[in-house]
């Protein structure tokens, strides 16, 4: 089925409107993950799969002290590897994807990370949801995130109706301005996970809750 012929939602949020009031809440947007470069960012977001920001931010330091670089991670001992980022949750598959990852930016990008969709998603480790975090977020490319966050705040929006991760970028990049990619996809990001939760979303501090007609909102 083509994205011209999906089912639509009956009622959709306006997406201007939501650009501006997501704004008006969220000015900055940024980027929870600390980092310095491209590869740092990179790193991150491969161990920040099903685990929190917040405990990737506490493994970061101690493991960018001991490997730095691209090659670093490419030579780095699985064992030594796993014991710096046990604590992110499955450690050994990381490690795995980051050494695997070191080893491809080294060998076949010049110790860089690339700057194109088409090369990232060729790394370990590296799909498009992360590709599309480094190019949106390290490079500055027109660029939209889809989440589990994104994914609920979307559809709860009425901004798509699908649970596929590359149709719901489709139809956000669709409804949003080029110039807005990365940065709405930031905020609906943040808004899903501190305010649009996934069981007790927090309605009674919603900014968007006259733009949202999802059926299971709470009263306000």
């Amino acid at each position: 089925m083509n994205a011209h012929s999906r089912r639509q939602p009956s009622v959709t949020a306006k997406p201007a409107t939501l650009a501006r009031l997501l704004l008006k809440h969220q000015p900055k947007a940024e980027m929870e993950l600390t980092h310095q470069s491209p590869w740092e960012l990179l790193v991150a977001t491969i161990l920040s799969a099903q685990c929190t920001d917040q405990r990737v931010n506490q493994v970061t330091p101690a493991l960018f002290k001991r490997f730095r670089r691209p090659q670093d991670f490419a030579s780095a001992a699985p064992l030594e590897l796993e014991t710096l980022i046990k604590s992110t949750g499955f450690y050994k598959n990381k490690a795995k994807h980051l050494i695997g990852c070191g080893k491809a930016v080294t060998e076949r990008f010049g110790g860089t990370v690339p700057q194109r969709m088409e090369e990232l998603t060729t790394i370990p480790g590296v799909g498009r949801k992360t590709a599309n975090v480094i190019l949106g977020t390290a490079f500055g490319q027109p660029a939209i995130v889809v989440d589990t966050h994104v994914k609920r705040v979307a559809n709860r929006l009425g901004l798509t109706t699908s649970d596929n991760p590359e149709r719901i970028e489709q139809d956000l990049q669709r409804q949003f301005p080029e110039a807005q990619w990365t940065a709405i996809s930031q905020r609906l990001l943040l808004h899903g996970r501190y305010i649009c939760l996934a069981r007790k979303p927090l309605c009674n501090s919603c900014p968007l809750y006259a733009e949202c007609h999802w059926k299971g909102k709470l009263p306000q």
